[in-house]
């Protein structure tokens, strides 16, 4: 059986990819799971410089779901490069660097000194952070800076580049054929959703920040309209995100389109999901008589007409 997927110039050993936030640096996840089972990693949101992030509290459980307002806390992609970088390189999975700005600016100037390091497979921009009181949902939100962004990382880089984008949009198609405009060799579908949790005896929001981004299983059927949505209007590919926690989970994403899967708010719960992700996946092409997982990419079928890339009315 073939799990091996082609997604953007990257060649991953399975369609699975630890998503952005929820998995650390991968580091993190030493000691407790192989990072040779992953197809792909993708490391926590990194600015030039070190951030603190929002205060705390800066995450609240809800109903199959997790509110965060982390704010980006990291590092800095020169403490990045040269601490974390080379502790990954034992591992065969690949290194996806997020990459952050307040500025166009320092989005390139990020990706220059990420483009320069050894081991980054690619680079995924994160244009669509709801928890950022400047740059996030303010370059992912409107076309126009969507695409500057993507163009000036597009002229900063080798690597595939990657835009992460927002749900909290009108019309998620405009903002894929945007960045595949502008020079994106992929699109990731999608971040977290804007949401607010009221400490009803307080009378004040869960989060310090007041609202925060919604992950987890509550979220996966609007990600995976979205990620059909965007997998229909271009030609470049479409990796699913959004509350996925089970073969089931990542074969919703596959069959609307998506070329591969990042699996995010899981990690918390259960670290041992991509094994376990891993089996039922061998599991469902045996039943199904498949050699190979890109058989099922796009296999969705209507028993009508397929609805409008636009949301129904």
């Amino acid at each position: 059986m073939k799990l091996a997927v082609d997604v953007a110039g990257l060649h991953l050993k399975n369609p699975l990819i630890a998503a952005s936030g929820t998995f650390g640096y991968g580091v993190e996840y030493e000691g407790i799971l192989d990072l040779g089972l992953l197809g792909g990693l993708v490391t926590k949101g990194l600015y030039l410089e070190p951030r603190d992030g929002c205060p705390t509290p800066r995450i609240a459980e809800t109903p199959s779901g997790l509110l965060n307002a982390i704010g980006l806390q990291g590092v800095g992609v020169r403490a990045f490069v040269k601490d974390v970088l080379p502790r990954l390189a034992p591992y065969d999975t690949a290194v996806i660097v997020n990459v952050c700005g307040d500025t166009v600016e320092e989005y390139a100037e990020v990706t220059r000194i990420v483009d320069d390091a050894p081991g980054v497979a690619a680079v995924e921009i994160n244009i669509s952070c709801p928890n950022v009181k400047v740059g996030g949902m303010a370059f992912g939100g409107d076309p126009e800076m969507t695409f500057a962004v993507v163009a000036a990382v597009r002229k900063s880089t080798r690597l595939p580049v990657i835009p992460k984008l927002s749900p909290n949009v009108a019309d998620i198609t405009v903002f894929a054929r945007v960045a595949e405009e502008a020079g994106a060799d992929a699109v990731s579908c999608i971040n977290t959703v804007l949401g607010l949790a009221i400490d009803v005896e307080a009378r004040r929001p869960r989060l310090a920040f007041g609202t925060g981004g919604l992950s987890g299983p509550a979220i996966r059927p609007i990600a995976v309209r979205m990620a059909w949505q965007a997998a229909r209007a271009v030609r470049i590919p479409v990796i699913g995100v959004g509350g996925i926690g089970s073969a089931a989970d990542a074969l919703e994403f596959m069959l609307a389109g998506c070329r591969a899967v990042q699996i995010g708010t899981a990690n918390f719960v259960d670290p041992g999901v991509y094994e376990r992700t891993l089996s039922e996946l061998r599991d469902y092409m045996e039943r199904h008589g498949l050699r190979d997982i890109n058989s099922v990419v796009g296999g969705l079928t209507f028993p009508n007409d397929p609805p409008p890339l636009g949301v129904r009315e």
